[in-house]
């Protein structure tokens, strides 16, 4: 079962079928999904419908995905971890009216608290497309380092597009000082 996660701001709650609207409002906003690699553009409600169809209670905490949910706001955005080739991958996103607030941060941290109070995980991996600076930005305050750049298919765009590569261990996130 997927916990629900407080903070002052916000609750980190499981994604569900009420949220398809919003997640295809704000998914089809080339700006967000332009960095995300596996979000096709245009993105519609019937893509948010069978993503959700995927987000059961029982996934591995490896594949589970938080929806974001501001009081007073509404739905603003997903964080969460899918599997990869190496391990977990850490993934996020955030509709366009709620950038620049610090919510992702905030958001990201609480939900990797979760993943390494539950998993045995050494490492998460994430990353960015060499264009997205904010996020890079995010990743840095939450103590994920560099290790490297690739080429990953970004669906948006439809291309192949330079990828900086991201790892956070345990270890590392249990010795920060929050």
């Amino acid at each position: 079962m997927i916990p629900r996660l407080y903070s002052s701001r916000f609750v980190l709650r499981q994604p569900e079928m009420g949220d398809a609207e919003d997640i295809a409002r704000y998914l089809n906003d080339f700006d967000v999904a332009g960095n995300l690699a596996r979000v096709p553009f245009p993105y519609r409600l019937s893509d948010a419908r069978a993503w959700l169809r995927t987000r059961t209670p029982n996934l591995p905490v490896g594949e589970t995905n938080f929806t974001i949910e501001l009081p007073g706001e509404g739905f603003a955005g997903h964080v969460g971890f899918h599997r990869g080739p190496k391990g977990p991958i850490f993934g996020y996103w955030l509709g366009r009216p709620f950038w620049n607030r610090g919510i992702m941060t905030e958001a990201a941290s609480a939900s990797l608290d979760w993943f390494f109070a539950t998993t045995n995980a050494p490492v998460v991996y994430s990353g960015v497309f060499y264009f997205n600076a904010a996020s890079l930005a995010v990743q840095n305050k939450l103590g994920f380092t560099e290790t490297g750049r690739s080429s990953l298919l970004c669906l948006a765009r439809g291309a192949e597009v330079e990828h900086i590569d991201t790892e956070l261990t345990q270890s590392v996130w249990k010795a920060r000082t929050p």
